[in-house]
């Protein structure tokens, strides 16, 4: 019987990360469960930094960016004598079970414990979208909303000096944000890593819009591809054109999530309690076709793919086509 949880955020922040925990906090006091709140990711509970959570503790947090609890990068975590330490934290703090919100890496990390039997249940929570065993991640649309606010922003100045713009969009290795981004924001150009890049294609490309008229264009790439400072300087030195880069960096992260994340966290909050008195450990949850569910973290962690990005890159070859 499951009488006191942990929750803590880890890996990157993103916006509904807080009202996740908001969630997590009303339904399991609704089902007479303490609720431990674990500071800055699995360093807490290396460090034994934990507080207690009420209804006052999160009612106002469903509106607010970022985390409370804090989060940080623990690669040190990956260390059994590391695990032992917090395995034992937990069990001198009579914490019957961890809910662990972020991404894939946190999954790794709230597997570790599973393994060494902490029951833990995972959320998934990152603006990059790219945790396995869920079409969308708590995070991911606020992130849209801002990058999408960004390229408008940049299309005026783009417009009226006739530049080239790139722009360059956080993801890690995943296209998703980048995709979307770019179709909403009408970007003439768009470099994902599902894709095949290679500079000359692209300047090929950038030539023949040139040569049917086009004044300036927006690319969107996703980061890590490669530099985009280069990238401007090699497509100005071969098309004559102004071509400057522009990195959004960490204000993609932030800001008051919007109305879909809130929901999501909700919803995904909801879940993971209901799943931990069900006596369900082990596991991912995601949203698929809209329905919650769970998988086995493990299984998540093998399978990479998604299938709403396929539905996404079917969409965007008919439109570059």
């Amino acid at each position: 019987m499951i009488k006191k949880i942990g929750v803590l955020t880890s890996g990157g922040d993103a916006p509904g990360m807080n009202a996740t925990v908001r969630s997590i906090v009303y339904t399991a006091l609704n089902n007479n469960i303490e609720v431990l709140g674990i500071k800055n990711g699995f360093l807490g509970l290396y460090n034994d930094t934990m507080i207690p959570l009420y209804q006052e503790s999160v009612t106002s947090l469903i509106n607010k960016g970022g985390t409370f609890l804090g989060s940080c990068r623990f690669s040190k975590f990956k260390l059994k004598e590391v695990q032992k330490k917090a395995k034992n934290n937990i069990l001198n703090r009579k914490i019957d079970a961890l809910i662990v919100i972020g991404g894939d890496g946190s999954y790794i990390g709230a597997q570790c414990l599973t393994d060494i039997g902490i029951p833990c249940i995972g959320i998934p929570s990152t603006i990059d979208n790219d945790v396995p065993g869920t079409d969308y991640t708590i995070g991911y649309f606020t992130a849209l909303e801002t990058i999408v606010g960004s390229i408008d922003k940049l299309r005026d100045t783009t417009s009226s000096h006739q530049r080239i713009s790139i722009i360059e969009i956080m993801g890690r290795y995943c296209g998703d944000l980048t995709l979307l981004a770019s179709i909403a924001g009408g970007c003439e150009f768009i470099i994902i890593p599902e894709m095949i890049y290679k500079k000359e294609l692209l300047l090929l490309e950038i030539q023949k819009s040139i040569k049917k008229g086009t004044k300036h264009a927006i690319i969107a790439i996703t980061e890590h591809i490669c530099d985009v400072h280069k990238l401007a300087k090699y497509i100005q030195q071969n098309t004559n054109q102004e071509t400057r880069a522009t990195v959004l960096g960490h204000i993609q992260r932030g800001g008051i999530p919007v109305v879909y994340d809130r929901i999501l966290a909700s919803r995904m909050g909801i879940y993971a309690v209901q799943l931990l008195v069900k006596g369900h450990q082990g596991k991912c949850i995601g949203i698929i076709n809209n329905k919650i569910i769970h998988n086995d973290i493990n299984y998540a962690l093998q399978h990479m793919t998604k299938s709403c990005k396929k539905n996404w890159l079917h969409m965007i070859k008919n439109l570059t086509n």
